[in-house]
């Protein structure tokens, strides 16, 4: 019981560190308990709620169905940096990991690297670039090869973990896919396709703009870096979703669950850059 309580309240890049092969235990864990839904659902002939498309309740859903998918990527955040009472922190990184589907392990990994290497042109996992559509496009082929160079960075550059890596990354591919698979069947194709989709895009779109904004993309001389947003939509942001526009007093104080409540605050960076 020690072992598993240790292991819930330690962030998971902490236990890739001192094992090389955690995502295969971590990956293999969350397939399991997603056959086990499946299997329950199936055999249990589980019905979702919504059996039928109502577009007016579909259209009302939609709006809490965001919120809630930003407010559990702004809580997988503050849980990278332990923001939650230790007892719970893993916990709710978990939980909030599965609705926006990534998973807490690659979040939390990719996301000490990039306070570590903020940045850098090289090491960053998303470093800014002036357009925000190519943006999103290098950090999803980025993220996976920053991925693969933290675990070479740890374990070494020998073909064995290339070859282990490739792998890995198939390995997290097709247990993220069985984790769509399992939120499918568990909403039903209507809730699924009318609420969930639109809500995880929009919640995607949303997490990419927070990362290239909050690094100075409006800079007109490419000066990246963390700053301090608080003017027409950012202001709105920060009273909704814990002052996350805040991020150059994040980067200062990270473990803060409300940068905007860092004193003194750092300044605010005035629209266009």
């Amino acid at each position: 019981m020690n072992a598993i309580a240790h292991t819930l309240q330690s962030l998971p890049f902490t236990q890739l560190r001192k094992n090389k092969r955690f995502y295969l235990w971590y990956d293999g864990t969350y397939a399991a308990l997603c056959i086990v839904a499946l299997t329950a659902m199936h055999f249990s002939q589980f019905k979702p709620l919504m059996a039928t498309w109502d577009w007016k309740l579909l259209a009302l859903m939609l709006p809490f169905a965001t919120q809630a998918q930003i407010l559990c990527t702004v809580f997988v955040h503050n849980c990278t940096h332990n923001g939650f009472p230790r007892p719970i922190n893993r916990l709710v990184g978990e939980l909030c990991g599965v609705v926006v589907l990534t998973r807490f392990a690659s979040w939390e990994v990719i996301h000490q690297r990039h306070h570590r290497y903020s940045d850098d042109r090289v090491k960053d996992p998303h470093p800014v670039v002036a357009s925000y559509w190519r943006f999103i496009l290098f950090t999803i082929v980025n993220v996976e090869h920053q991925l693969q160079s933290i675990y070479y960075e740890l374990f070494g550059d020998t073909p064995e973990n290339h070859r282990f890596e490739a792998m890995r990354a198939r390995v997290s591919y097709a247990t993220n896919l069985l984790l769509l698979f399992t939120w499918f069947r568990f909403l039903g194709p209507v809730a699924f396709v009318g609420v969930f989709v639109p809500a995880s895009l929009i919640g995607f779109f949303h997490l990419i703009h927070f990362n290239w904004s909050t690094h100075n993309a409006a800079s007109r001389t490419a000066d990246y870096r963390p700053v301090n947003l608080n003017h027409g939509y950012y202001r709105i942001g920060n009273l909704l979703w814990f002052g996350i526009y805040m991020h150059a007093n994040h980067h200062k104080k990270a473990n803060l669950f409300n940068p905007a409540s860092l004193t003194p605050s750092l300044p605010i960076t005035p629209a266009g850059g």
